[in-house]
C-alpha cells in the first residue's frame, strides 16, 4: 500500500456498478467506456479483482463481469490490495545508522530497535489498514444510492444492458447463415 493509485479509485467505481446484478455482466471495455478511460487501462486491473476473488468472469459474447459475493462481504482494503498489493506504506532505509558522526560503525542505541520514524509509519498503515478493512463495497455503494438521483442508477443499468445486448446483437448480423 505504498501509494494508492488511480487505479484503485477506478477499480472501485467499476465494481459499484456491479452491485446491482440487473446491470448484466458488463464487460472491461463497457465499465472502461462508462468511466471515459482506456479499455486496457481497466484490462489490467480486472485480472486482479478475478484472482483475488472479488469478481468473477463470465465467458461468451454475452460474457463479462459479475461480484463474485455480496457487495456487504467485499472490502475496500480487499480490493486495494487486490488491484496494488500488498505494500508497505512505508519503508524504512535505516538511514539512522548513517550519521557522519558516528564514523564507520553506528552505536547500538542509535540502531537498536525498530527506528521512531518506522514506528510512527507502521502505526499509521495499521490505521488506514483497519478503516479500510472496516468499509465494504456496499457501504460505498449505500452513499452513492443517498447521494445520486433516482434516474442516474436507471440510466447507467439501461446503458449497460444496451451494450451487453448490442454485443449480442453485432455478432449475431455477422454470422453470414443466423446462429
Amino acid at each position: 500500500m505504498a501509494h494508492i493509485t488511480a487505479r484503485v479509485e477506478y477499480g472501485i467505481h467499476c465494481l459499484l456498478w456491479l452491485v446491482d446484478p440487473a446491470s448484466g455482466q458488463p464487460s472491461s471495455r463497457d465499465l472502461a467506456e462508462l468511466q471515459g478511460i482506456s479499455p486496457s487501462f481497466l484490462a489490467k486491473i480486472f485480472p486482479r479483482l478475478e484472482k483475488a476473488g472479488i469478481v468473477q468472469a463470465a465467458d461468451g459474447i454475452r460474457g463479462g463481469y459479475r461480484l463474485a459475493k455480496p457487495p456487504s462481504e467485499i472490502t475496500v482494503l480487499e480490493i486495494v490490495d487486490a488491484i496494488e498489493g500488498h505494500k508497505p506504506l512505508f519503508e524504512c532505509q535505516e538511514i539512522r545508522g548513517r550519521c557522519a558522526v558516528f564514523d564507520n560503525e553506528p552505536p547500538d542505541w542509535a540502531t537498536t530497535g525498530v527506528c521512531g520514524i518506522h514506528a510512527v509509519m507502521l502505526r499509521a498503515e495499521k490505521a488506514m489498514r483497519e478503516s479500510l478493512a472496516q468499509e465494504t463495497l456496499a457501504s460505498i455503494a449505500a452513499v452513492v444510492e443517498r447521494k445520486a438521483p433516482n434516474s442516474f442508477p436507471v440510466e447507467v443499468q439501461g446503458w449497460l444492458v444496451e451494450r451487453v445486448n448490442g454485443r449480442t446483437s453485432s455478432r449475431s448480423r455477422k454470422l453470414p447463415n443466423g446462429p
